[in-house]
């Protein structure tokens, strides 16, 4: 894989979105329902929130991918989480987890381990904190805040990759995404992205859109971030304030296309050492 071609694929996989309208299922989180909703429909797929534990199994087994977001967390809800994870994987259905506020709470930290081992992620979305949590001992983080680099998480993220099968994504000011064998970086995206909530769980529910429409994972989660990235850059335009940019960003999403994707993508592809 090239820089040249992750960007193709990222263009194909786009118009595979819009073309093909994937049902997404999302478990996720009070706080951003309603923008992670309308951050799928901008994009061009198709979502569903649903977390009621007797719905759920039936639903990720024939959604396109099953997005699950452990923001806020109760008994039934992580039940559910679970219950659908095994559907989806049993029926072949890509899963995203982000493992929000791991390291920060024994429950998040548990969860988030348990979502692994009992309904194995394709894609594990996270900031470099959470990865940190997952996939090394002895680090914290400060609940959906990062308290560390991009940088300090890579040999985390490489070997939570290796342990566990899954792509993992660490985003921050440059993104990281490995599936332990190859790596890339994406410079993609805008300060300001980091001023509105919910950022980085609609890139978690767009990675799941991408999931759907392209099987190699690594290369799934990548063009998911560049084209959330160029979203988030041209959504700055005008140099907007938060509340502005917030409805700016889903516009950008409808807007983005194959063009923006190629002139805009700040990319770099290596293997793993």
């Amino acid at each position: 894989m090239t820089p040249e071609t992750l960007v193709e694929t990222a263009v194909a996989a786009l118009d595979g979105i819009r073309a093909r309208r994937p049902l997404v299922h999302n478990i996720t989180n009070y706080v951003v329902m309603n923008s992670t909703a309308n951050a799928l429909l901008s994009l061009g797929a198709s979502p569903v929130m649903a977390h009621a534990i007797e719905e759920v199994a039936d639903l990720a087994s024939i959604a396109g991918a099953l997005v699950i977001n452990i923001g806020t967390l109760s008994g039934p809800w992580i039940e559910a989480m679970v219950r659908a994870g095994r559907a989806a994987r049993a029926a072949g259905v890509p899963v995203v987890l982000d493992p929000v506020g791991a390291g920060a709470t024994r429950l998040r930290t548990d969860t988030s381990l348990r979502l692994i081992r009992e309904a194995p992620p394709t894609v594990i979305r996270g900031n470099a904190s959470e990865i940190l949590a997952l996939g090394s001992s002895g680090a914290g983080g400060r609940g959906v805040d990062a308290a560390h680099t991009v940088e300090q998480a890579r040999a985390a993220a490489v070997g939570l990759a290796r342990s566990t099968g899954a792509v993992v994504a660490v985003t921050g000011e440059e993104d990281f995404v490995t599936d332990g064998r190859r790596e890339v970086r994406v410079a993609n995206g805008h300060a300001l992205m980091a001023r509105i909530t919910g950022t980085g769980c609609a890139a978690t529910a767009v990675t799941g859109a991408f999931c759907a429409v392209e099987r190699d994972a690594l290369a799934a989660a990548a063009a998911a971030l560049i084209v959330f990235g160029v979203a988030g850059e041209l959504a700055a335009a005008g140099a907007p304030r938060p509340g502005t940019y917030q409805v700016r960003l889903l516009d950008a999403l409808d807007e983005v296309d194959g063009g923006a994707v190629r002139a805009r993508s700040r990319i770099r592809v290596a293997a793993t050492a």
